[in-house]
C-alpha cells in the first residue's frame, strides 16, 4: 500500500472522517495480540486507555496498512511501539526502520520505547507521549 491508498474517505465521502486502510488478513492476528499483550504493553495500556492523556483516544494492536502497531492515537497521528529484545538485533532494527519509514511517509509520528523503559520510567514515557499530543 502506498501513501495515496492508505487513507480512504469517510462515510460522507470527505476526508474529514477519513479512515486508515489495512490488510484485512491481519485482523485476526491483531485480535490475538490484544488478548496476549506483553507485560510492558499491559502497563502502558492501563495508563493511556480511556482517554486518560489529554482526552485523546488510543487503540491497541491497531492494523495500519500491512503492519500491526502496539498503540495508535488517530487524533494526534501518533504510533507508539514498545520494543522487546528482538528489536535490537540487526535484522530487527532493519525491519523497524522500514516500518517506521512507512508510517512516517503516511503522516504518522512513531514513538519507540524499550520494555525496560516502560517498567523503570513509566512517568517519563507518559510525559514524552503527552508532549506529542
Amino acid at each position: 500500500m502506498n501513501k495515496a491508498s492508505l487513507w480512504k474517505r469517510g462515510v460522507r465521502g470527505d476526508l474529514k472522517g477519513k479512515m486508515l486502510r489495512y490488510k484485512k488478513s491481519l485482523k485476526e492476528c491483531s485480535r490475538s495480540l490484544r488478548v496476549n499483550m506483553t507485560e510492558a504493553e499491559r502497563l502502558l495500556w492501563e495508563k493511556i486507555r480511556g482517554k486518560q492523556l489529554k482526552g485523546y483516544q488510543f487503540y491497541r494492536q491497531k492494523t495500519i496498512g500491512n503492519y500491526i502497531v502496539d498503540f495508535y492515537c488517530p487524533k494526534a497521528k501518533v504510533v507508539i511501539e514498545l520494543d522487546g529484545g528482538q528489536h535490537y538485533s540487526p535484522e530487527g532494527k532493519a525491519k523497524d526502520g522500514v516500518r517506521d519509514g512507512y508510517m512516517k511517509g503516511n503522516g504518522l509520528r512513531v514513538l519507540r520505547f524499550s520494555d525496560k523503559e516502560v517498567f523503570n520510567n513509566t512517568q517519563g514515557v507518559l510525559e514524552r507521549i503527552w508532549g506529542y499530543l
